[in-house]
């Protein structure tokens, strides 16, 4: 299989990654946090606000199965794109919007779908792009929170990936 990555920080990491787990195609995720100033920061170090990484999400999938456009749009499903530093409840600039790639063919794509959601939604996002510098695996009990905790708080609505799935990809 020739699988591709790629990192989106959409706010709470729990939330994006429940979400994208349920898209076909995605066949891995993992959170963590990313473009650390600091090597291996802990949660508590993140949220000081201190290190400048961001709740982030690796997206493994397979591109014969689903593309980095579409996987794009169904990020963009997950997000206020105008927001700096927030999601739903969640504050501070751990909550920042994001998307890195580590193959600078992604570039292109990125900055084309950045470029078409802020006609879209007629005004700028703020949306943080690059090339990834850093990700460091997020603490054990944050992995996969929202299967183990199904009650637990989310800023998205993971239904929609069911309609995004049915829209998209059947």
């Amino acid at each position: 299989m020739n699988l591709r990555e790629i990192y989106v920080a959409g706010g709470c990491f729990w939330g994006t990654q429940a979400y994208f787990q349920r898209i076909p195609g995605i066949v891995d995720t993992q959170v963590g946090y990313a473009n650390s100033a600091i090597d291996h920061p802990s949660y508590q170090q993140v949220c000081s606000g201190l290190t400048g990484a961001a709740e982030t999400v690796r997206l493994t999938y397979d591109p014969s199965v689903i593309s980095l456009p579409l996987i794009l749009e169904a990020y963009s499903r997950t997000i206020d794109p105008t927001l700096v530093n927030r999601q739903g409840n969640d504050r501070g600039t751990q909550y920042r919007t994001g998307i890195y790639w580590t193959d600078p063919v992604d570039e292109p794509v990125v900055r084309e779908f950045l470029d078409d959601l802020a006609e879209c939604v007629g005004e700028p996002v703020a949306i943080e792009c690059g090339p990834l510098r850093n990700f460091f695996a997020a603490e054990t009990y944050h992995q996969d929170y929202l299967v183990k905790n199904p009650g637990g708080y989310c800023h998205v609505n993971l239904s929609d990936a069911d309609r995004f799935v049915a829209e998209h990809l059947k």
